[in-house]
């Protein structure tokens, strides 16, 4: 397909709404579509991208020629839970690679044309232990995702405190899914310009949850036990829909002690960051990402 190269942000939300989630299309054609959308936006900046055969899940490791294979950030895609992949975020995923320094593992989680909650959830788990099976610590690992793989992050975060177990050093979520119930009325903001919609929210929570309880923490981690959780950078954009929901969660993770930055980019949307070749402020807040986790890593060297 052959896109037009806008760098406003107000003609890429446009463009975005034409070209995502064709109503109708089989879950191979809209993820085949979704994936080409996104990648017609790379900077087709250098990486290897390479499948794990041994991981519990479809995974690929994505490298940059200087990221470090001592530590990894662990990387859950968008795409709605039913459609998305590694393939149509390499791009993204190098990048983080880039500005981290570090090696990128993505997941690609059963999306729930057939698997439903919580099978998504149980495959982002599973790789995190399966990482600590082949050596890696909580220290090593950093755990990143976008949109719905924000949200996955963030329950995966909540399912491994629970087990008791050794968590990862940070978490980034980028435009984070926080809280299913979408309890703010929406359309009453003034201020949202964003390529999602109530009603494609909706229609979301549906398909991924069909009658389960929209308020269990691993689906709305906004309802989980925060206490204890490890650093957290939320990134969301000023016309963002979930803007609102994403600051909720903030506070509610800053009462409970967790160290929370939170950075809210100037009349950005949904997963902005994906298009990096055409908005400056997507590569800034992937650079403020690498600053975040270098900035940790800093400081575990310290003590």
């Amino acid at each position: 397909m052959d896109f037009l190269m806008n760098k406003d942000a107000e003609d890429l939300v446009k463009l975005i709404k034409n070209n995502i989630i064709p109503e109708g299309s089989n879950l191979k054609k809209v993820t085949h579509d979704f994936n080409e959308f996104y990648l017609s936006f790379s900077s087709n900046g250098p990486f290897k991208i390479l499948e794990e055969t041994d991981a519990p899940a479809q995974s690929y490791w994505i490298v940059t020629p200087k990221s470090s294979h001592k530590k990894v950030i662990l990387f859950f895609h968008g795409g709605g839970l039913n459609m998305g992949s590694t393939y149509g975020h390499q791009d993204l995923c190098q990048m983080l690679s880039k500005y981290t320094g570090l090696s990128v593992f993505s997941v690609d989680y059963l999306l729930n044309e057939e698997n439903i909650f919580p099978a998504a959830v149980e495959d982002c788990l599973q790789s995190y232990l399966w990482l600590l099976e082949e050596g890696f610590q909580g220290r090593d690992i950093v755990i990143a995702g976008i949109s719905v793989g924000g949200n996955l992050v963030l329950s995966t975060l909540l399912a491994l405190k629970k087990m008791g177990l050794d968590l990862p050093f940070c978490a980034v979520c980028m435009s984070p899914v926080v809280d299913l119930t979408f309890p703010v009325v929406y359309n009453h903001l003034k201020d949202v310009k964003d390529w999602i919609d109530h009603e494609r929210l909706d229609k979301f929570r549906e398909l991924y949850l069909k009658d389960m309880d929209p308020k269990n923490s691993l689906a709305s981690p906004i309802y989980g036990d925060l206490e204890d959780l490890p650093p957290l950078m939320l990134q969301a954009g000023s016309r963002e829909l979930l803007l609102c929901d994403i600051n909720r969660f903030r506070d509610l993770a800053v009462e409970k002690e967790v160290k929370v930055n939170l950075e809210v980019w100037q009349d950005m949307f949904h997963c902005w960051h994906i298009f990096h070749s055409h908005l400056p402020s997507s590569e800034a807040s992937l650079r403020s990402i690498g600053e975040f986790v270098k900035t940790l890593l800093e400081n575990q060297v310290k003590i």
